[in-house]
C-alpha cells in the first residue's frame, strides 16, 4: 500500500538526479514503510526553473481560472480521504479518524482560498488634481519556497500551497521526509485538477541544505516555513539578509486558564480533546493548565478521568483515540521532561510512562504541583503532557500566560463577562478561544506573536503575504 516517493518537479514525478532515498518509518510498528526520494542541489536547480516558468504561466491566468481549478482540487481531494488518511496514519501515528479530519478539513481550506483567489482587490485612492487617477494594484510576489512539518503532513503545507496559488504565485514545497506519502497523494489531486507544470514543486531532502539553497536563490521572492523557533529564527535570518518577504508559524507553549466560575465539565473535556490530539504534537495544544484555587483539585479529576479513557494504540486499529508519537526521540524527550519536573516537585496525576517497547507509545499525562523552574513550563513539550498549577487572582493568571516569550494561542473559561472582556485585552497571543476551541478555521486569521512568528496563514489576512502592493498614478 505504500508507495516509493518521487520528488515533483514540473509536473513530473521523479527519481532524484543522484538516485539517493530515505527510508520512511511506521511510528506504531518501527518497521519501515517504504522510501522517498533524496534531492540534492541538481533537483533544486530543476525545481527552481520550474518554479519561474510555472509562475509565468499561472500569474496571467485570470483568478476566475485560478478559482475553477482550485475548486477542482477539492472536489478531488474529498474523494480520496480515505486513501490519503491511511497513508498518513501509517507515516505518522495518528488515529484513522484524525487523519480523515484533516485531509478533508483541507479540501475545505482549499475552496474557501479558491474564493479569496477571485477577491483580492485593489483600490482607487481619490486623487488630490483633477483628471489624475491613483490605482492600487495587488500583484503576486513571484516563485515561493516553503517548509512544512511532520505532526500536519497535509494541512500545513495545504495552507501554504493555497495561500500562494490564490495570489497567482507558484511554489516549491520543502515536505517532511517522515512522512512524505499522504503529502505526495494531495499534491496529485491538484495535477488531476489541472494546475499547470511547474506551478507546484514538491521536494524532500536534508532540511538544511534545501533552505540554505532555495532562500538566497534570486528566483524565490518568499518564504514561508512552519516548525520550531530556534530553526525559524535561523530561516528568517537568511531570508532577511537577502530581502524576502517572511510568513514565520512557530512553536507555542499554550496556556488554559480556568476559572472558578468556569463549567468544568466543558472545560476539561474540550481541553483534555485538544491536548491529547495528534498525541499532543501540536503547535496549538493547550500546554499550561492554569487553574483557579477554587475549582483547582474538582477540575484536575475530570481531567485525569478523560486522559484515562484515552485507548493509546496503532492509529489503523478500530477504537484507537491516541496514537503514537511520530519520532522515537520524542519518547526519551518526554522521560525527561517529567524526571525534571518530579524531582522539582511535581506529581504525576497519571502516566507518565512509555507503553511497551514496540513504536513509540506514550501514556497521556497529567502532571499536577507545576512551577516556573521546571523544564516544561518553560521549553515546549510537543508531546502528551498536560501540566497543571494553581492561581489565585486574575493578575496572577495574566502574569504566567504572558511569562514566556512565545505567543501563539491561549484558551480561557469562565462565565463572566469582565473576565472575558480583561483577557481580551491582556493576554499576549495570537490567537484566544474562550469557552471553546475556536482556532484555525479557513476564515479566521492563524498565526502568533513574540517569538512564536508572525504573519498569517489563515483568513482573508494569508493571502497578503504572497501579494506586492504597486500604486499606479497616472493624468489624462
Amino acid at each position: 500500500m505504500y508507495p516509493a516517493v518521487q520528488l515533483l518537479i514540473d509536473g513530473v514525478w521523479g527519481p532524484a538526479a543522484s538516485g539517493k532515498t530515505l527510508n520512511v518509518a511506521n511510528p506504531a510498528t518501527g518497521e519501515i514503510n517504504g522510501t522517498v526520494a533524496h534531492a540534492d542541489i541538481p533537483d533544486l536547480d530543476r525545481a527552481l526553473a520550474a518554479a519561474q516558468k510555472g509562475f509565468g504561466v499561472w500569474k496571467k491566468m485570470s483568478a476566475y481560472d485560478r478559482s475553477k481549478i482550485m475548486r477542482k482540487a477539492a472536489e478531488i481531494l474529498r474523494t480520496r480521504v480515505d486513501a490519503i488518511a491511511t497513508l498518513m496514519t501509517m507515516e505518522q501515528g495518528k488515529p484513522l479518524a484524525e487523519a480523515k479530519v484533516e485531509t478533508a478539513f483541507s479540501a475545505d481550506i482549499i475552496e474557501w482560498f479558491a474564493e479569496e483567489a477571485r477577491r483580492a482587490y485593489g483600490r482607487v485612492v481619490p486623487s488630490r488634481v483633477e483628471g489624475t487617477f491613483q490605482l492600487v494594484i495587488k500583484e503576486p510576489v513571484g516563485p515561493v519556497a516553503a517548509f512544512c512539518p511532520w505532526n500536519f503532513p497535509i494541512n500545513q503545507a495545504n495552507r501554504k500551497i493555497c495561500g500562494a496559488l490564490a495570489a497567482g504565485c507558484s511554489i516549491i514545497v520543502k515536505g517532511p521526509e517522515e512522512t512524505p506519502a499522504s503529502l505526495a497523494a494531495y499534491v496529485q489531486c491538484w495535477l488531476d485538477a489541472g494546475v499547470p507544470a511547474g506551478v507546484i514543486n514538491l521536494v524532500y531532502g536534508v532540511p538544511a541544505q534545501i533552505s540554505e539553497y532555495l532562500i538566497p536563490h534570486p528566483i524565490i521572492r518568499k518564504l514561508t516555513f512552519t516548525g520550531s523557533t530556534p530553526v525559524g529564527k535561523h530561516l528568517a535570518a537568511i531570508a532577511g539578509a537577502h530581502m524576502k518577504r517572511v510568513t514565520m508559524e512557530l512553536g507555542g507553549h499554550a496556556p488554559a486558564m480556568v476559572f472558578d466560575d468556569a463549567d468544568l465539565d466543558s472545560a476539561a473535556t474540550i481541553l483534555a480533546a485538544n491536548k491529547f490530539r495528534n498525541a499532543g504534537q501540536v503547535c496549538v495544544a493547550p500546554t499550561r493548565f492554569l487553574v483557579q484555587e477554587g475549582v483547582h483539585d474538582a477540575f484536575v479529576e475530570k481531567l485525569v478521568a478523560r486522559a484515562e479513557k484515552l485507548n493509546v494504540g496503532n492509529g489503523l486499529e478500530a477504537g484507537v483515540t491516541m496514537g503514537p508519537l511520530a519520532n522515537p526521540r520524542r519518547v526519551p524527550a518526554m522521560e525527561g521532561l517529567i524526571a525534571d519536573a518530579v524531582a522539582k516537585g511535581a506529581t504525576i496525576a497519571t502516566g507518565g510512562k512509555r507503553i511497551g517497547n514496540v513504536g513509540n507509545f506514550f501514556e497521556p499525562t497529567v502532571l499536577t504541583g507545576m512551577t516556573t523552574d521546571m523544564r516544561a513550563m518553560n521549553e515546549e513539550p510537543f508531546g502528551p503532557l498536560a501540566l497543571v498549577s494553581r492561581f489565585a487572582t486574575l493578575d496572577d493568571v495574566v502574569a504566567e500566560a504572558n511569562r514566556l516569550d512565545y505567543g501563539l494561542a491561549a484558551y480561557a473559561y469562565t462565565s463572566s463577562h469582565r473576565t472575558v472582556s480583561l483577557l481580551s485585552g491582556r493576554v499576549e497571543v495570537g490567537m484566544l478561544s474562550i469557552n471553546h476551541h475556536g482556532i484555525a478555521l479557513p476564515e479566521v486569521p492563524f498565526g502568533g506573536i513574540k517569538d512564536s512568528g508572525y504573519g498569517s496563514e489563515g483568513g482573508s489576512e494569508a493571502i497578503e503575504a504572497y501579494l506586492n502592493t504597486k500604486m499606479v498614478s497616472h493624468a489624462l
